[in-house]
């Protein structure tokens, strides 16, 4: 299950109230559900040059890492930021403030850097330089970073999901290492391989077909990964939704 802590879209920020916490937790340990994340504000930019923005940043960062560690979540996902003046400053920005952010937090969640679609200035498009920003990380904190497959993004930026998916897969094992790979979004996408846009479309009805999802739900390296989808919600969000979650599991079967 991934969640929102507050709204994606505003600075504004509130912190999780005891009896919120204690029914949350609660709740939780009534369903099925075993992997728990939530995805940080759309408005954060770790790596801005901007001294105000990356200031707000990380304190809106560092709020979002409190309020998971308070409900329990196990997971953080969080897009890399945008660089907007040179990419090894911004990646040694991101870096530098990651790590301020978790030495602030201690009981934090794994942080999973998102995989990018690899549009304009943003940063994370490549596993190189997911393995780069990770790599700057404080040592004492590496441990508590992993990272975020998003299908829609890799393959938008890239990596050919349906035909070398093996490929891919030893590519960030090679680059990453298998442990990194904490979380996947499964989203086919709206436009064509490579097109650095990032445009989720409904399982297997997009350029990505459902060859590579049948490969998802099959990969027994892939059995323990939770994965979630960020697909279209069309006129009836819940039906839509378990159509899609009743088609990956059909894939399963």
């Amino acid at each position: 299950m991934q969640l929102f802590t507050k709204m994606a879209s505003r600075w504004a920020e509130r912190d999780c109230a005891d009896d919120e916490r204690l029914a949350f937790r609660a709740n939780l340990q009534a369903t099925g559900v075993q992997a728990t994340m939530a995805h940080d504000s759309y408005l954060i930019n770790l790596a801005s040059p901007d001294a105000v923005l990356r200031a707000r940043s990380i304190e809106s960062f560092t709020r979002e890492l409190r309020r998971c560690a308070a409900l329990g979540l196990q997971f953080l996902v969080s897009h890399p930021g945008n660089y907007m003046d040179d990419r090894p400053s911004g990646i040694a920005r991101n870096a530098d403030a990651i790590s301020e952010c978790l030495a602030a937090v201690p009981d934090a969640p794994t942080l999973c850097l998102e995989t990018t679609a690899g549009s304009g200035t943003a940063l994370g498009a490549t596993f190189e330089e997911l393995a780069e920003i990770i790599g700057r990380v404080d040592v004492a904190l590496r441990a508590r970073v992993g990272v975020c497959v998003d299908t829609c993004h890799v393959y938008s930026a890239g990596y050919d999901l349906v035909n070398d998916f093996d490929g891919v897969m030893a590519r960030f094992a090679d680059t990453l290492g298998p442990e990194r790979l904490c979380v996947m979004h499964l989203n086919d996408s709206k436009t064509a391989f490579g097109s650095r846009r990032d445009r989720h479309e409904l399982i297997a009805e997009g350029s990505l077909g459902e060859t590579p999802f049948r490969r998802v739900m099959t990969d027994q390296r892939l059995a323990s990964v939770p994965k979630v989808i960020e697909t279209p919600k069309l006129d009836d969000a819940t039906a839509t939704d378990t159509r899609m979650l009743a088609r990956l599991r059909s894939y399963a079967t």
